[in-house]
């Protein structure tokens, strides 16, 4: 196999495919670290929403108007 002007052997193409397989794994691993840590916040979030309507906790009114770049 011939890439730009270059001779490719067997343990060169195999090295190749070799780091697209872990690049791949690498890849997957890391959405589903991003979605458990997605998951593990919208739980959190709903444990304590449960928690201070159980002990009759209000959130404090926001008396100032919201900042950020979301407004």
């Amino acid at each position: 196999m011939t890439v730009f002007g270059t001779t490719l052997g067997a343990e060169q193409i195999a090295g190749l495919i070799a780091l697209l397989a872990t690049l791949v794994l690498w890849i997957a691993a890391l959405g589903h670290e991003r979605g458990y840590a997605r998951w593990f916040k919208s739980w959190e979030a709903a444990r304590k929403a449960r928690h201070d309507a159980e002990r009759g906790i209000q959130p404090p009114p926001s008396d100032k108007p919201p900042t950020g770049p979301w407004g």
